[in-house]
């Protein structure tokens, strides 16, 4: 594959991709983001995805992308100085690999719905998290509140690692009217419910609603779901991490089901 070296910050395509690594705005107007790592490269392409464009740092070796790069041959292959490499990357230390990718579209599976519905979880890498956990216990559909983080934000695929490749999202939804026409059961997880989460059956069709790393679930979405319930814990800690109450939740439904 034939690379183009770039070594200024005015020059179109990197512009182009600055933006997408800077601004929600910009990935929403054209669908498309940067994956940052050989790992969530080959996620995208394992999934089906297509990059549009290849981007090295100059330290790194051109031979160990030569694998990854062969599965792209339609990919616009560039390589930028690490100075500017690293204007683009999500993190203090740099993979040295990017990929400017269009946003994929999973179909949903026919079978019994498991939804996670998150409310204005803000911080990308937990956003990222909870979806990764959604996808992992074979959810079928992760519904994002419009006060969300960018699902497709660099730190929020990472996050991920592929779950946003493979699990079908809604953004931007009002949780209260989705919750409203949701044919089962809602379940919203909440501290203090009396509810016991264990005590329930979770077989059936499921929506699991998580909120708000800090101030957890609004009353309006509480109140919307079918019912509220506590997972209990037996130390001295106030409340689980907003992700691991997730987790906890959701391979709990995936438990009874296998049973």
């Amino acid at each position: 594959m034939t690379e183009t070296a770039i070594s200024s910050r005015d020059n179109p395509i990197f512009k182009r991709l600055r933006k997408l690594a800077e601004s929600a705005r910009a990935r929403r107007e054209v669908h498309m983001s940067l994956l940052d790592g050989e790992h969530l490269l080959a996620a995208y392409l394992e999934a089906g995805g297509q990059p549009h464009t290849l981007v090295r740092a100059a330290s790194f070796d051109a031979g160990r992308l030569a694998p990854l790069a062969a599965r792209c041959p339609h990919a616009k292959a560039i390589v930028l100085p690490d100075a500017l490499f690293a204007e683009l990357a999500p993190v203090a230390t740099p993979t040295g690999i990017l990929a400017e990718a269009a946003w994929l579209n999973p179909s949903a599976r026919a079978v019994t719905p498991l939804v996670i519905v998150l409310e204005d979880i803000q911080d990308p890498g937990n956003l990222g998290a909870m979806l990764r956990t959604g996808a992992a216990a074979g959810a079928t559909l992760a519904v994002l509140s419009k006060g969300c983080h960018d699902p497709w934000s660099p730190k929020a695929l990472r996050g991920g690692q592929g779950a946003q490749f493979v699990l079908p999202l809604q953004q931007n939804i009002d949780l209260l009217a989705w919750l409203n026409g949701f044919s089962g059961t809602s379940v919203a997880l909440a501290l203090d419910e009396d509810s016991d989460f264990y005590a329930l059956d979770l077989k059936g069709p499921l929506a699991l609603v998580a909120g708000n790393e800090g101030a957890g679930l609004s009353e309006a979405v509480c109140g919307a779901a079918t019912r509220c319930a506590h997972i209990p814990m037996a130390g001295r800690i106030e409340s689980l991490n907003a992700s691991a109450a997730l987790a906890v939740a959701v391979f709990e439904a995936v438990r009874q089901r296998r049973d």
